[in-house]
């Protein structure tokens, strides 16, 4: 929230300067929860909880399969 913030007090200041780095922002929203699914897949198969990690997996392939689909 920080960085979409920065981004667009400085696109407010100067009209290019911001949108990347509230574009950055976005970008991280969209990553952080992806890279906490994947850092519980990780945790989980390291415990040999593998009923959990099957579902983070899973969970990390509906995401992949959506970003797939989306980007045609």
């Amino acid at each position: 929230s920080t960085v979409v913030a920065a981004g667009m007090v400085l696109t407010l200041a100067s009209n290019s300067l911001g949108l990347p780095i509230a574009a950055a922002g976005i970008a991280l929203f969209i990553l952080l929860p992806v890279a906490r699914v994947a850092t519980m897949l990780f945790f989980f198969w390291r415990a040999r909880d593998y009923r959990l990690a099957a579902v983070a997996a899973l969970v990390m392939a509906i995401v992949l399969l959506s970003y797939l689909l989306g980007a045609r």
